[in-house]
């Protein structure tokens, strides 16, 4: 027969009391479940009545689990312990059914996480959960199933293939420099946004670079804002605080919108490409090897989209 005390108890409280004793104070308990220290002795007071006992022993400040306490939190632990492994495995069953792509946060934020929209409507019923992180996963032991990766980084995955090449353009609001033919030159007197990757990563495109190339002068020491994420760059442009150098592939969207312009048609390639790498289990799921398709015929249309065109 079932117990009757176990449909009364007061759960809140067996929370409460849990964190109280894992994390050695009511104080810390409360940072933890985000409420009040009173909340948490309240919680801990309604379970002692429940049981008849009592669990803490509080002397000033502090508190101390009695023997009771002791006791009783080591067997609960057990049941919490169980808690959170089952919200692990029910995760990992989430996951097995989901398609899960990682990528760099500026391509999900300007790229894949727009162009997903065109998979999502050709395969309505296909849960896909798009991760934007800059740190490499561990493919076969992290709960990632496709990678987007840049450069050497994808050599530490065991299947990958390349994506496209990017190539980066001056971009700016047409509110800085108005719809009419412009030279190199003009965009140095605007303000000047800079990208810079973090060091393990080959460098981006420079201003410097970009004025070698169109054969004008540029002073290095040119004071201006610096971004380490090439989507926040970019934001700063349509934001109409100067001119960025854009990557092609980042910028498709505000171009259509007209909220950026590219007022000289000048292009720098990036020096590395971007990679797929793949976990080979996530081609057993359904859709997998589908999806793996997908990603790489975009990316060959954005490597045509990236380049410049052909001077006829």
């Amino acid at each position: 027969m079932t117990d009757e005390r176990f449909k009364t108890i007061p759960l809140k409280g067996l929370q409460a009391f849990e964190a109280v004793g894992r994390c050695g104070g009511v104080t810390a308990a409360a940072l933890e479940l985000n409420v009040s220290p009173g909340a948490i002795s309240q919680q801990v007071h309604k379970i002692e009545s429940f049981l008849g006992v009592s669990l803490l022993e509080r002397s000033g400040r502090t508190v101390e689990l009695t023997a009771w306490g002791r006791l009783y939190h080591q067997e609960i632990s057990k049941g919490f312990e169980q808690f959170a492994l089952a919200g692990q495995l029910l995760e990992k069953a989430r996951n097995e059914t989901a398609l899960v792509l990682s990528a760099l946060s500026s391509v999900v934020n300007k790229w894949i996480g727009r162009r997903i929209f065109d998979w999502q409507a050709l395969h309505p019923d296909v849960q896909v959960r798009i991760i934007g992180r800059d740190r490499e996963p561990r493919i076969g032991f992290d709960d990632i199933d496709f990678r987007v990766s840049y450069g050497s980084d994808v050599l530490q995955h065991e299947h990958y293939t390349e994506l496209f090449r990017d190539w980066v353009v001056p971009a700016c609001s047409p509110a800085l420099m108005q719809d009419r033919a412009h030279a190199v030159r003009d965009l140095f007197e605007q303000p000047l946004l800079h990208v810079e990757w973090e060091r393990h990563f080959t460098p981006y495109p420079s201003w410097a670079e970009f004025a070698a190339k169109a054969g004008v002068s540029f002073d290095a020491s040119t004071p201006g804002l610096s971004f380490t994420l090439s989507s926040s760059a970019i934001d700063a442009a349509v934001n109409k605080r100067g001119v960025v150098l854009a990557q092609m592939s980042m910028i498709s969207d505000e171009l259509e919108a007209q909220t950026l312009v590219i007022p000289v048609d000048l292009r720098i390639a990036l020096r590395e490409s971007y990679f797929l790498a793949w976990d080979r289990a996530a081609l057993q799921k359904p859709h997998g090897r589908e999806f793996r398709d997908w990603l790489i015929a975009i990316s060959r249309q954005q490597a045509l989209a990236s380049a410049p065109k052909p001077i006829l």
